[in-house]
């Protein structure tokens, strides 16, 4: 592409910085007004990948609202290896046989509660560059073990409205590629209740593209917190944390085989610890 996309780049970058900032202090904030005793606090650690670029992972471990929460950023650059090229090519990304230069920059988030009442979360936003081509990717999805109804039709609403202001089929599209793409083939259900998800976004609008990627990014903490505060103090059992425990050992099945971030992270290079951030900090199988 013709067109120098290093004031774009810097602007998305910047913008998935901002966003994980308003999420750690949202739910650092979250922590300070519910539960007893301390409240739990973000552990901010530089992650370098080896061949270009890096990020910061912010994990939250053993809080009163939050047993772990992950919120990663991460701009990177560098040559993709030949697997991710051809996976890259069979995606209909042009140009991977002439230049297979790449950028990415993003931020991903994963959150395991303590209650059992509180759903479990995931959502992520990106920018994904080459020579010879361009796309957003992202989503939000909700995982709960214990599942209520009213829950899900908020989460839902939330993103709805994110994808409505853009296009009247984004919701319905994205939605039904989130039902896909979260799907377990080996279990024969979904991970969670589902959300939003899509990836190659590329209108031909970049500012357009991004407005899009930066309301859906807007758009997770009103669809997520008022779920927490609702059911953060509802009394739980151990039969409740034995089935949390096991639906996380699904997730964690999801993450390590299907997941396509997961594996072109590996891939090329990155920290591995930020990569497996996603996985739950207790599991159990059957």
């Amino acid at each position: 592409m013709a067109e120098d996309y290093s004031q774009k780049k810097a602007e998305a970058a910047a913008w998935f910085r901002s966003l994980r900032d308003q999420i750690v202090a949202s739910f650092e904030a979250l922590e300070d007004h519910h539960g007893a005793g301390v409240p739990g606090r973000f552990e901010v650690t530089p992650t370098q990948r080896a061949d270009g670029g890096g990020g910061l992972m912010s994990v939250m471990r053993g809080g009163r609202v939050f047993e772990k929460v992950g919120v990663n950023v991460s701009e990177v650059h560098g040559v993709l290896g030949e697997r991710a090229q051809k996976a890259m090519a069979a995606r209909g990304v042009p140009g991977m046989d002439r230049d297979p230069r790449f950028w990415a920059s993003g931020i991903s988030l994963v959150a395991h509660m303590v209650n059992p009442h509180c759903p479990a979360v995931h959502m992520n936003t990106r920018m994904f560059w080459t020579p010879h081509a361009w796309w957003f990717g992202g989503g939000a999805d909700l995982n709960p073990c214990l599942e209520y109804a009213e829950d899900t039709a908020h989460f839902h609403a939330t993103l709805r409205g994110a994808c409505d202001a853009h296009a009247p089929d984004y919701f319905d599209k994205f939605k039904a590629w989130a039902d896909e793409y979260f799907f377990v083939p080996h279990r024969g259900r979904a991970r969670g209740v589902g959300g939003i998800f899509y990836d190659d976004l590329n209108t031909g609008d970049w500012d357009r593209d991004f407005a899009f990627t930066q309301d859906v990014g807007r758009a997770f903490l009103p669809a997520f917190v008022p779920l927490t505060k609702a059911r953060v103090d509802t009394p739980w059992t151990e039969a409740d944390r034995d089935v949390q425990l096991i639906h996380r050992g699904l997730y964690a099945e999801y993450n390590l085989v299907y997941d396509r971030g997961t594996k072109f992270g590996l891939e090329t290079g990155h920290d591995a610890n930020a990569v497996l951030m996603s996985l739950p900090p207790l599991a159990k199988w059957i």
